[in-house]
């Protein structure tokens, strides 16, 4: 079935208009052609999307270098050097656990030697060690007084000789003293004291073998005995109060008479420099100066 359509063509009036309406029509089918521009655009849109892709390039690199130069500027300020050293309080006002320590530093061990007492126990014994090694020291030097001073007082100016003159069988210990005390004098004295300068040589009575040869025999000191055999009889001398280090014969040796022996001293119970002289015959004491009277020549 067809269907009537009321068009508007079938009016009169629509078909004296429909000239102006065709031409209208074409005026309007024209205007599209002139509204193409958007077309012709269309390449300054894509120059435009050139550029900014370039700037948004920019921007973006621009903002990663931003955050490179945050991060890399403090870490380079923390890495660089400080002009000035800090001392180890200012070190420590700011972080506790550091410690400066010099460039030049070395490392040495540590010992016992190196740190203080610290206890009372460890203060009185180390005050106890400098006492002791302070009282060593100043008797170490009355020592080397004494020895300087025993040195000097040893010195002996006269003639000194090996062999005490004579040709007798026996002879003068000392070729020169002064008598002091004698046999029994003063309580129990069993010899005669020769008084003499420190050094003065002393000779062997006679010819025989040294039974004694000490630096220190009882109250005599540095002491010599000699055991002879003189016309028949034993005979035993010996020679008291000698200076240190100054013994020329040993236990055992046999000597010559007149033999230098030794030097003059005070040593043992001594008050003063002298040779303390004793004769014995067969066991008995006899009178030194009076036997040497008799027998020395």
């Amino acid at each position: 079935m067809a269907e009537a359509i009321d068009s508007p063509a079938n009016d009169e009036e629509s078909a004296a208009t429909s000239l102006t309406r065709r031409s209208r029509a074409r005026s309007s089918v024209a205007r599209p052609a002139k509204a193409v521009r958007p077309a012709s655009r269309r390449p300054a849109a894509k120059k435009s999307g050139r550029i900014a892709k370039p700037i948004r390039s920019l921007a973006i690199l621009t903002m990663v270098g931003g955050l490179v130069a945050t991060i890399a500027i403090p870490a380079f300020g923390a890495a660089s050097p400080q002009d000035e050293a800090l001392t180890v309080q200012q070190v420590a006002a700011d972080n506790a656990q550091s410690l400066v320590v010099a460039s030049d530093a070395s490392a040495s061990e540590l010992t016992r030697e190196s740190y203080s007492a610290t206890t009372q126990e460890e203060i009185d014994e180390k005050k106890a060690k400098e006492a002791a090694a302070a009282a060593a020291a100043a008797r170490a030097r009355q020592l080397a007084t004494a020895a300087a001073s025993s040195s000097s007082a040893s010195t002996f100016s006269g003639d000194i000789t090996l062999v005490s003159p004579g040709s007798g069988e026996v002879r003068w210990p000392l070729l020169s003293f002064i008598q002091g005390r004698g046999l029994w004098d003063s309580g129990y004295h069993q010899g005669q004291d020769m008084l003499a300068p420190a050094g003065t040589p002393i000779y062997a009575a006679a010819a025989g073998v040294v039974r004694v040869s000490q630096e220190s025999f009882g109250g005599y000191g540095v002491c010599v005995t000699i055991d002879h055999v003189i016309g028949g009889q034993q005979v035993s001398t010996l020679y008291g109060h000698m200076t240190y280090g100054t013994r020329l014969v040993q236990s055992g040796q046999t000597v010559a008479a007149g033999q230098m022996i030794g030097q003059v001293g005070s040593t043992g119970s001594s008050t003063a420099n002298h040779l303390h002289f004793e004769v014995h015959i067969n066991g008995s004491v006899v009178d030194p100066l009076a036997w040497l009277n008799a027998n020395a020549g």
